[in-house]
């Protein structure tokens, strides 16, 4: 498996644009234009922005404005979302929003749709007026409405300029429901293992049992999104690796903060159930030197037989990010 992940894997990223503690959201957006030139340079195949709201640690909560920016910084590279959490939006919003982007730059525009609202819900009850999340009646038919715009009318309404201009349509998840859904509607499916990896195997099963061939795809095809942090030690990847884990434990216990420093990290006081919490968290994840990270990334793809890796690194410092997935291209998958 590892020929495999070196020669035939095509490599993506997903992209939080990370608030550094002391930050801006300005500069935080800035850093996420840097990564999309470096990774189009690199080679990798799409970079995915996704939709949060009201988390300090993150500022792509308007995944379409950015798109377009990012979009119309880069040339090449496919430029998506990952994704717009259908229930806090109008289907025939994002509709039209995603053509305006896919009429303005044919190609290169992918539409990744979740079913989660991505956030809290007092959150989500200023976003939609209402708590109540797309039941498992309503989701689906929302995604038919979308996915409808962009081949004609919808009711009687025609999301300008959707007919002719349809992104590519992914559907994104981290269970078993969007899993089955995507298999029946024949669509890409992306599953996100960087937050969910226990469910991963299972869910890709589904998926594949599920597919029924489509005018998208006459056979399935999976991406896995896992988090990845690659320096060139071990000891060094781990130190980077300090910020985005004490982000990902304060999110867990409702106390969510910009990304600290990796000494700030590293002296925060741990309690023993947290740093448990840290251990369960990279135990399924790459982190490391060029050997390792490529060692777990054949393991992770052995145990999936993922089509597609999309790589989050979230570290602090940019130059960090950057190095990470060179690194990756230079030494992960030559």
């Amino acid at each position: 498996m590892v020929d495999r992940l070196v020669t035939g894997v095509p490599l993506s990223v997903l992209e939080l644009a990370p608030l550094q503690s002391g930050g801006s959201a300005s500069e935080a957006l800035r850093h996420t234009t840097e990564v999309a030139k470096r990774v189009e340079e690199l080679g990798y195949l799409r970079l995915w922005v996704a939709e949060h709201h009201n988390m300090p640690s993150i500022a792509s909560s308007s995944p379409a404005v950015l798109i377009a920016h990012l979009a119309a910084r880069t040339s090449r590279i496919r430029v998506g979302s990952g994704g717009v959490m259908l229930p806090n939006h109008a289907p025939l919003v994002v509709a039209e929003q995603f053509a305006t982007l896919e009429a303005l730059h044919p190609g290169r525009i992918d539409l990744g749709i979740g079913r989660a609202p991505g956030t809290d819900q007092r959150t989500a009850l200023a976003l939609r007026r209402t708590t109540e999340g797309l039941s498992a009646e309503g989701f689906p038919q929302e995604l038919t409405d979308l996915i409808g715009y962009f081949a004609g009318e919808v009711g009687g309404i025609m999301a300008v300029p959707g007919r002719g201009n349809e992104p590519a349509v992914w559907l994104l998840g981290s269970s078993g429901f969007s899993a089955r859904l995507a298999g029946l509607l024949g669509l890409p499916f992306s599953f996100a293992h960087h937050f969910s990896s226990a469910n991963t195997v299972p869910a890709l099963d589904l998926y594949r049992r599920s597919f029924r061939p489509s005018r998208w795809l006459s056979e399935p095809y999976a991406k896995v999104a896992v988090a990845v942090i690659c320096a060139d030690t071990d000891e060094r990847a781990h130190w980077l690796a300090g910020p985005s884990a004490l982000a990902f434990l304060k999110l867990r216990t409702g106390t969510p903060e910009a990304l600290r420093t990796p000494e700030e990290a590293a002296a925060y006081p741990y309690s023993d159930p947290e740093r448990a919490f840290i251990d369960n968290r990279w135990a399924d994840q790459a982190v490391g030197s060029p050997d390792t990270v490529r060692h777990q990334l054949a393991d992770l793809l052995a145990r999936t037989g993922a089509d597609e890796l999309m790589l989050t690194t979230m570290v602090y410092d940019l130059d960090d990010r950057l190095r990470s997935f060179e690194l990756v291209t230079e030494k992960v998958s030559l």
